[in-house]
Formats: C-alpha cells, sequence, structure tokens
C-alpha cells in the first residue's frame, strides 16, 4: 500500500527524542535520498550525531531520523535559553540585528499600510519593534514557540503573544482571517511539517494578505565549501531546508501569486566567521582565545565580500513575497 509523502517508513526504533528514521522525502515522497551531512551538536558536549538527508529528484534537505515533540520542547528550551543567543550576540552584534530588521521593514514598506500584522518565529520580537518605524499605524502581534514572545508582550514589543506553533491545535483555527501581513523569518526550517505550517499561515491571512517567507538556501556554496560548519544547517535545530523552486511552486499550489524572489538582501554576512566560532566553540579556552584574530579575519571577509557574494550562488538565504488571492 503507498504511503503518503508526510507519513514516515518506520524501519528501526529510536528514542523518544527522536522519530523513525524515514525512507522517502517528505516533500516529494521520493526514495531517492542522499546523506547531505553526519553532525553532533556543535555547541554542547554530548554523545550523538544528526543526519541531514536530502532528495535527489526535488532537492529538499530534511533531518533524519527528525526530532520528536519531546525532542524539539527539550532542544527548544535548553538551546534557545542557554546557549543559541549567547552564541548569535558573538556573531551577530545587536546592532547589526538590528540594521537588518530595519532594512527588511523598509524593503516591505512598499506593501499598502496593514492594519494587522503576525510575525511568526518572532522569539523576542525584534522585527516588530523595528518595523513599527515604517508602519506606525499597523498592530503588531507575535508568535513564537518559546517564552521569549510572552516576555516581548510583557516589554511592548508585540500587541498579542501567541505560544506555539500556527500548527498547534486550534491556532489557526482562532486567528483565522485576522490578518493582512504574515511573516516568517527563518522560522519555516524550525517547523516539523513546513507544508502544514504555510498552509496555516494562509489561513490566518485574509484574502489579498501578503505572507512573507525568508529562509536559508541549501543551495548555497558555502554548504558544499563549509560542510558541518555552515550555520544555517543548524543541528538539531533545524528540520528542513526548503529549495527555492519547491517554495514558490508550494505557494503557487495553494492559490497565491508569487510577487517578489529576492535572493540578494536576504543574504547574512556570517558564513566564515560563524564557521570558525563553531569550530572552537567547545575547544578549550586557549584555543578560543587565539583563534579571535581569526574569527575578526573571517567577519571582515564575510563583510567585505558581501556586496559580491550575496549576488551569486553563496547568498545564504532567499525570500518570497506572495499574496493570497484565493478565499
Amino acid at each position: 500500500m503507498p504511503t503518503s509523502p508526510l507519513t514516515p517508513q518506520i524501519t528501526t526504533p529510536h528514542d523518544p527524542f527522536q522519530e523513525p528514521r524515514r525512507e522517502d522525502c517528505p516533500w516529494c515522497g521520493s526514495p531517492r535520498l542522499r546523506t547531505r551531512l553526519r553532525a553532533p551538536d556543535p555547541l554542547r558536549h554530548r554523545s550523538g550525531r544528526f543526519v541531514l538527508d536530502a532528495c535527489r529528484d526535488c532537492g529538499h534537505a530534511f533531518q533524519n531520523p527528525r526530532l520528536s515533540a519531546e525532542g524539539l520542547a527539550f532542544f527548544h528550551r535548553d538551546f534557545y535559553e542557554r546557549h543559541l543567543e549567547e552564541f548569535a550576540a558573538r556573531i551577530l552584534p545587536a546592532r547589526a540585528v538590528r540594521r537588518r530588521h530595519r532594512a527588511t521593514a523598509w524593503r516591505l514598506s512598499a506593501l499598502r499600510e496593514p492594519e494587522s500584522w503576525l510575525d511568526v518565529g518572532t522569539g523576542h520580537a525584534r522585527f516588530p519593534e523595528a518595523a513599527k518605524e515604517f508602519f506606525p499605524y499597523t498592530s503588531f502581534d507575535g508568535l513564537d514557540p518559546t517564552a521569549r514572545v510572552e516576555q516581548a508582550l510583557l516589554e511592548g514589543r508585540v500587541e498579542e503573544a501567541h505560544r506555539g506553533y500556527l500548527t498547534t491545535p486550534g491556532t489557526a483555527a482562532r486567528l483565522r482571517a485576522r490578518y493582512d501581513v504574515v511573516t516568517m523569518f527563518h522560522h519555516l526550517q524550525h517547523a516539523p511539517d513546513p507544508r502544514a505550517e504555510l498552509r496555516a499561515a494562509l489561513t490566518v491571512l485574509r484574502r489579498g494578505g501578503h505572507l512573507v517567507v525568508e529562509v536559508p538556501d541549501p543551495r548555497c556554496l558555502f554548504a558544499a565549501l563549509l560542510g558541518r560548519w555552515w550555520l544555517p544547517y543548524g543541528q538539531p535545530r533545524h528540520l528542513h531546508l526548503v529549495p527555492l523552486a519547491n517554495l514558490r511552486a508550494e505557494l503557487r499550489s495553494l492559490g497565491c501569486t508569487i510577487l517578489v524572489t529576492d535572493r540578494t538582501s536576504p543574504h547574512v554576512p556570517y558564513d566564515l566567521s560563524a564557521a570558525v566560532a563553531l569550530a572552537v566553540a567547545q575547544a578549550h579556552p586557549v584555543v578560543q582565545l587565539a583563534a579571535i584574530p581569526v574569527q575578526a579575519l573571517a567577519s571582515a571577509l564575510d563583510h567585505g565580500c558581501a556586496p559580491l557574494l550575496r549576488r551569486t550562488r553563496f547568498s545564504n538565504a532567499y525570500r518570497v513575497v506572495a499574496r493570497k488571492d484565493g478565499g
């Protein structure tokens, strides 16, 4: 009996933090898989490795076996609250992050003034905070699987905070047709089922509303060059890396019109410096200290080459803006 692309084929037993390994692509159902990456958690001393497989037919890359709901909850709690933010601050200082958010909001200011906006995977809601400068009359809400969104509510960066995923039971139905804009900045790779997350995003959008998706590009040449040290691989946090062609086709099949495809401005100039930081993350403090000049040089190369690299296949991310045309 044939299986659905979203139905894993059980092959071997697994621990409670992982689902069964699957033998087919979760995007197109093809059995033609290849292992793209085997890597440990780079920031913590833990045994075990995470595997990223890729489909030879559609190019979709996915964690296999995938973290279970228990595993996702554990790694979100442990990783985000105690490790990721500290590491990310060393790679991209808060000032640089704010500049990126302002630049993104400025580019999206071509959209007509929306009444309501949901930022999915908002974290501390730094994007809504920056976007209010360009959309002063817009109501911004945030959704995130971690408690950071609740703190953002307390600090006034969003007007409503929703905890979980759009696919969390009852969430999309409760927020149906409520928003003019839904943004997903580097969120889809964390979603257990990215297709379901896209459908849910369109559920909470009003007709004629805009969906903005920004994700790492699995076809970035830095991925092949740096291997396990390429930051967007993001194991164990990143469950899916969706190629641009797949995302565009999926949005069209859901009744959307693609308005913008941008491979240049979403590029984050951190590939080399992040690779150095990951490589020495578990090294002796003396080695980490000695690596500071190397990381500074790598950061200078990242930023110095960014104007050229963002226009080539070394660009590490892409953004799609789509309009919901259906009901």
